[in-house]
């Protein structure tokens, strides 16, 4: 619904990739680990829930969670069906750290996930030694793992870093030396955690490719680890902060990698008002408190080589992109469409009953800006159980006339439970 301008301090919750990776190779070390500021999502407590059934022991200690791992080999067949809810995180690189384990488990999801490609993961890991049984490389299905797995040197079709760590978590298992060739570098969190983890990840650069090699079998070692805060998470209020008027808001502790700040060098490029303060570092990632003021916004033509580094804040950049002065062309996002739903398409319907003016192309969205009047408003919108759908529309509301109603909040819990909790009190 609209509201007031946002301002004051807040911060979002734990990164979700960062958050994943560190319960499975604290669940792969031997000894007790400490994960600070971790994602309390369902998505991630569904690889910690997981990575329990396998033998890894997590709970939560006040503030804190505490993993004794097993270390690398050392995970149990589970006995009952790993449960990933709609997590395409946990199955996928739950799929790598199975493949070079010799025991057979078998994978499920909900509704939403259960449409969701896993061919991509299953081919290199296939190549590797393990085997699947699914109808049509969905899930539900089964993982057969190879011990002693196969190393193997494999070029990425498309940039994904969720292949490319399925591959990697295969390896810590796995005699000899595994290479993973990015044409495109995507997000490195798992690079730069293993490192911290005790494992030799060796990554050249040339040509514009990335090689990522590990030699396994790995050891891991324990590892405390302080989650930084979400950027994807954190993208929603920097697009709301930029639209809605008189807000002036600092967004705490936001993770800045590299690999994944797109939406932030995008939306400048637009014209945002976006202030970078103490930046840092935190268990080897790049941090700042992030001041965004509210600011006209301009149109842009995004360039396709920027995707892979905000794959999944094309939604809300979309909302922002319908508020500009201008028109505002992307390309290149073929990927959107395997997402929990077909975000091109979703978001252009949800936009279009909300007031916008959207054209949707095979590869992206043309976006002719209202250039800062505030859209009609309306709906309900179909969420298609997909958060990011769900919280791009919230903010579309902030910055219309009669508010956006949505079908459904609840998918918002898998990524951002106090979403709008956060929300009400950045608008009070």
């Amino acid at each position: 619904m609209p509201a007031g301008p946002l301002k004051g301090r807040i911060r979002v919750p734990g990164d979700k990739s960062i958050s994943h990776r560190s319960l499975m190779f604290s669940a792969l070390a031997v000894g007790r680990s400490r994960i600070e500021g971790l994602l309390e999502g369902e998505d991630v407590l569904a690889t910690a829930a997981a990575l329990r059934m396998m033998g890894a022991t997590i709970v939560q200690d006040g503030g804190a969670w505490i993993v004794d791992g097993v270390g690398v080999g050392g995970l149990l067949e589970p006995d009952m069906p790993l449960d990933m809810g709609n997590s395409g995180t946990s199955a996928r690189l739950l799929m790598g750290l199975l493949a070079s384990h010799g025991f057979r488990a078998s994978m499920i999801g909900d509704a939403s996930l259960s449409k969701r490609p896993m061919g991509r993961v299953t081919e290199p890991l296939s190549q590797m030694g393990a085997s699947f049984q699914s109808a049509d490389w969905r899930l539900p299905m089964i993982i057969e793992g190879a011990h002693p797995a196969v190393p193997i040197e494999y070029r990425l079709p498309v940039a994904s870093a969720q292949v490319k760590s399925a591959i990697l978590l295969a390896a810590l298992n796995t005699p000899g030396t595994t290479t993973v060739i990015e044409p495109i570098p995507t997000r490195d969190h798992t690079e730069r955690m293993l490192r911290g983890f005790g494992v030799d990840v060796e990554v050249e650069e040339s040509a514009g490719e990335r090689r990522i090699a590990i030699t396994g079998p790995c050891d891991l070692k324990p590892c405390d680890v302080m989650v930084p805060g979400d950027p994807s998470s954190a993208a929603f209020f920097a697009v709301a902060a930029s639209l809605v008027p008189e807000s002036d808001l600092v967004i705490e502790n936001v993770g800045l990698n590299p690999t994944r700040d797109g939406i932030y060098r995008v939306l400048e490029q637009m014209g945002a008002n976006i202030d970078y303060l103490d930046r840092r570092e935190v268990g080897g990632e790049p941090v700042a408190d992030l001041r965004v003021r509210h600011a006209k916004l301009t149109g842009v033509t995004v360039d396709p080589a920027i995707a892979p580094s905000m794959i999944d804040e094309f939604p809300v950049l979309f909302v922002a992109a319908a508020l500009a002065e201008g028109t505002t062309v992307t390309s290149g996002l073929e990927e959107l469409r395997v997402k929990e739903s077909d975000r091109l398409s979703a978001m252009a319907a949800a936009l279009g009953a909300a007031g916008a003016t959207v054209e949707e192309n095979d590869d992206g969205l043309t976006i002719h800006g209202s250039g800062g009047v505030a859209l009609a408003g309306g709906g309900p919108v179909a969420t298609h159980l997909d958060h990011r759908i769900a919280m791009s529309m919230a903010v579309a509301g902030l910055a219309s006339r009669d508010g956006v109603a949505v079908d459904s909040i609840d998918p918002i819990a898998t990524s951002f439970p106090n979403f709008t909790a956060l929300l009400d009190t950045a608008t009070r």
